[in-house]
């Protein structure tokens, strides 16, 4: 079965995000004052009792309302709720029950899911006698709790995981391979998602900035398991003025940090831009598996040599990350979106390979006798061992007479060569220097 998967659900402002970034352990969803702000379902991993599962926040659930972003919002809810296991679902004890908490809780209850009432807004014990009313709903018993000052929350935890079944509590997402889509809005990262899925799983709209949070997507295929992260783009500072945008923005971010493979979309109308460089520059800091996918080819005039004039044309702007390969395709009409995930496959095997100890020494020792260390001060490098600690990135560990005495210009000659002996085509690797005590 896997991880079990817990639904937050609610009328909106009842402190649904307010509760799901407790239970994450760090500011995750958005968290706002304007109705509506999480548009999308975002989940987040969570612990308690030895019992790993899924949170997922969804938009508040307005059942009488048929705005376009509302309606959608509502659809995504309602999904929430089919993949859940458990579902929370959070009042407002200070607010009271309402027509719209009775609606929520008619729908809930045709799920037949197992549900933990949770009251939220109770900051003391004089607000206590506010949750009998919500007894009314016929859904169990009130647990009461305050998410912001963290107030009740064992309880709530204690109840939600009675309802979770010991077997299959591994963690299965580690069997997915992580793809994060970034870039700038309307680039075509939810479009492309759709049609990888072959379903409208992600909202597209033509309102713009309908993607504000990263949303996360399941999907088999013969190339494996992958979980697709779709995220908000990330627009220019200046152009940032809801603090909704900004948060956003956090959670591009957050997104590249969970993924194991990152897909940089560019649209091949427009040119590649500062922020397009900086979001994904961050992902080479992380040591990332890194893709770059061109979206709109159908749009543009070309001839045999129009692919090697693009990637020149961006390469001066990308030269940090030379290592990542390159993917034309229009998500509209379908153009090599088939080829997506064999090179993510790819990507993400070099990403978890391992070097033999013997054959790395071996060829690290033919490296330094090609070209010999620069002398730093007085001293020269030593390179007495190297062993590779790990991956996802790959990560060497050189054991050396001095770190300091290695210049930036011979580490990245080493990892050039580390490069060009074995093929780490799409993925960073990370180089440790550390002193061998004598």
């Amino acid at each position: 079965m896997g991880k079990p998967i817990v639904a937050i659900v609610g009328r909106p402002n009842v402190g649904k995000s307010t509760l799901f970034n407790k239970l994450a352990g760090k500011r995750i969803s958005i968290v706002e004052d304007t109705p509506g702000v999480t548009r999308d379902r975002v989940y987040a991993q969570a612990e308690w009792l030895n019992y790993n599962f899924t949170i997922i926040d969804t938009g508040g659930i307005e059942p009488e309302n048929n705005d376009v972003i509302i309606s959608k919002m509502r659809r995504q809810a309602q999904v929430a709720i089919e993949t859940a296991n458990v579902i929370i679902f959070i009042v407002d004890g200070r607010e009271g029950l309402t027509a719209a908490d009775k609606e929520v809780a008619q729908m809930l209850r045709k799920s037949k899911k197992p549900i933990v009432l949770v009251v939220n807004k109770i900051d003391n014990m004089k607000q206590e006698n506010y949750i009998y009313e919500f007894y009314n709903l016929g859904i169990g018993e009130p647990i009461s709790i305050s998410a912001s000052q963290g107030l009740g929350l064992g309880d709530m935890l204690d109840k939600l995981v009675e309802n979770f079944k010991n077997e299959g509590n591994e963690d299965e997402d580690s069997e997915y391979i992580k793809i994060a889509f970034i870039g700038k809005p309307n680039v075509g990262k939810s479009s492309l998602i759709n049609k990888l899925l072959g379903e409208e799983r992600v909202i597209v709209s033509d309102i713009p900035g309908t993607t504000r949070d990263a949303i996360d997507s399941y999907l088999e295929t013969d190339e494996g398991k992958f979980l697709l992260i779709d995220t908000a783009g990330v627009r220019r500072k200046s152009k940032v003025k809801e603090e909704i945008e900004k948060y956003s923005v956090i959670r591009t971010y957050t997104a590249v940090e969970r993924a194991d493979v990152c897909i940089l979309m560019l649209d091949a109308t427009h040119d590649i831009s500062e922020q397009d460089e900086k979001i994904i520059g961050y992902a080479h800091e992380l040591n990332k598996a890194i893709m770059v996918v061109i979206n709109k080819w159908d749009l543009i005039d070309k001839d045999t040599k129009t692919v090697n004039k693009y990637k020149t044309s961006i390469g001066s702007s990308l030269s940090f990350m030379s290592y990542a390969p390159y993917l034309f395709i229009s998500a509209k009409t379908g153009q090599r979106v088939n080829r997506i995930f064999k090179m993510v496959r790819e990507c993400y095997d070099n990403y978890c390979k391992q070097i033999k100890t013997g054959i790395l020494n071996d060829i690290i020792g033919k490296i330094v006798m090609m070209k010999e260390p620069p002398v730093i001060g007085n001293k020269r490098l030593k390179i007495y061992y190297v062993t590779q600690i790990g991956t996802k990135p790959p990560t060497f560990v050189f054991f050396v007479n001095d770190p300091k005495c290695i210049h930036f210009s011979y580490r990245r000659y080493i990892e050039n060569q580390l490069r060009d002996s074995f093929d780490f085509t799409g993925t960073g690797i990370k180089l440790e220097f550390r002193e061998r005590k004598e």
